[in-house]
């Protein structure tokens, strides 16, 4: 019998599976590796990591996150935060156990020296087995406006309050603040148990330090949220100067409850009709509840909201993406209540400055981010480099402009007039929780009032209006922006 066929058959088949085996081999470590290293899934991308200095995190000159020696040999390195509490919603943090967060999480590879791009160039260096040394992340962030933010929230509530400022142009992120926040240092490697234990506290405290208030948790906008039906509005028809209704109560569709306006008088129920932008300037409840629910209705409402990204998870920068906003597709007396920002409505802050910039750009929003750039620790080049974009078109440039001209009327008559000393236009929020003593107070705008650069949204809790507590707070932050 011939055995040489079979055997060239199995010696051919033989080699399939070897090159099969090795184009999988190469597939693997080429094209997926950096994928199954920052896979969430894959607790190895942490191991190793605390022997060498990871990189840098900085806002301006200010160096905001550093590697630390320990004196040990386990862990030789330790990460150290700089006003940890004041920068953590930017930084996030470094554990290792407990994994990581923020701009160590999304940058982890560049931080830590095992990205590809940074590989020694010098074949001695190659040769020798030297390591390429971690890169370093430059942020958006004005560290001196981030510090006048956390402060003035801080100092506004007892609870909960966010700020979030945006550059209309670029869509980069200027201030990202969060009260209550936490110290990242005392989770870091070199607190070993303890911090394994504190991140534990932080998870389970009621207050949720740990969550960044500004892009990762959502709240109930209150009458800023009028600006979206109001973009609806002048997108389907609408002037700013058009007369709508504004009835001193509304008698919301299919219930025998009656929605008011937080005053009489003026604009709001005077004599049941007023010009789109003094309902706005004078925020009633009644024409927003009437406009979102009847004349423009879900099917044009709805549509105005996605543009403005509300129903996604923003990513600002890989894996760090904020919470979902919300709003309900749902019967009419729901979009009312929806339609002056209560009900089952909730929105991040950063939504909200989004909605802001939208009015004094154009129509058109930029996507946010925060890394400004990454520069290798060996050769001080640039590895990455922000590349502004466009989120999307949420509005016409025409219905931007009148928009931004009511937001301008808010400060010249209306529920924000206290505010123009600070150069801010924008709208004013008051959020009343079921159940509790304390209102969701917002103020959402953009600045200077003519030829606006920054967007802005501010929401704080306590007692007391909007206009009163969190506009304020949102003038103080933006004079620190414009270095007034």
């Amino acid at each position: 019998m011939n055995m040489d066929k079979p055997l060239r058959r199995v010696a051919i088949f033989g080699l399939l599976l070897f090159f099969g085996l090795m184009a999988q081999i190469n597939y693997v470590q080429g094209s997926q590796a950096d994928k199954l290293r920052t896979d969430a899934n894959n607790s190895r991308q942490y191991l190793n990591l605390f022997n060498e200095p990871r990189g840098t995190i900085m806002a301006g000159p200010d160096v905001l996150v550093t590697s630390v020696k320990t004196g040990k040999s386990n862990p030789k390195y330790g990460r150290a935060y700089k006003d940890g509490e004041i920068f953590a919603p930017i930084t996030g943090y470094f554990t290792g156990a407990a994994g990581s967060g923020g701009l160590e999480k999304a940058y982890n590879l560049l931080l830590s020296g095992q990205d590809k791009r940074l590989a020694n160039q010098e074949w001695f260096d190659t040769f020798i087995g030297k390591k390429a040394k971690a890169a370093n992340v430059q942020t958006t962030i004005d560290p001196r406006a981030q510090r006048i933010a956390y402060n003035a929230l801080k100092a506004s509530t007892t609870r909960k309050a966010a700020a979030v400022v945006m550059d209309v142009k670029t869509g980069a992120i200027k201030v990202l603040a969060s009260f209550p926040s936490f110290d990242p240092t005392t989770v870091a490697p070199q607190t070993g148990e303890a911090g394994v234990k504190r991140f534990d506290a932080l998870n389970k405290d009621r207050t949720k330090p740990n969550v960044d208030k500004a892009m990762s948790d959502t709240n109930f906008p209150g009458s800023s949220f009028k600006a979206v039906i109001a973009a609806s509005a002048l997108e389907n028809g609408i002037d700013k100067n058009t007369s709508v209704p504004a009835p001193s109560t509304y008698l919301l569709p299919g219930t025998s409850v009656s929605l008011p306006n937080s005053h009489e008088g003026g604009a709001c129920g005077g004599a049941g009709q007023a010009p789109l932008i003094l309902t706005f300037a004078e925020s009633c409840n009644t024409t927003y509840g009437i406009l979102g629910a009847e004349q423009l209705g879900k099917d044009k409402v709805i549509p105005t909201v996605k543009k403005f990204g509300y129903d996604q998870a923003i990513e600002v920068e890989p894996g760090m993406r904020s919470a979902k906003s919300s709003f309900p597709n749902d019967d009419a007396a729901k979009t009312a209540l929806a339609s002056i920002g209560q009900g089952s409505n909730s929105a991040t802050p950063l939504h909200m400055a989004m909605v802001a910039a939208a009015a004094a750009n154009n129509g058109k929003i930029m996507k946010p981010y925060l890394m400004d750039k990454v520069v290798s620790g060996d050769t001080q080049k640039v590895i990455e480099q922000a590349d502004p974009t466009e989120f999307g078109q949420a509005m016409s440039s025409g219905a931007a402009d009148q928009l931004a001209d009511m937001m301008r009327e808010v400060v010249r008559s209306g529920t924000g007039k206290s505010l123009a000393q600070f150069d801010i236009a924008g709208k004013t929020g008051t959020a009343d929780i079921d159940g509790v003593e304390f209102n969701n107070r917002w103020f959402v705008g953009f600045s200077p009032i003519e030829k606006p650069r920054y967007a802005f949204a501010v929401f704080t809790q306590g007692d007391g209006s909007g206009g009163e507590f969190a506009g304020p707070v949102a003038g103080k932050i933006m004079q620190a922006v414009r270095k007034d």
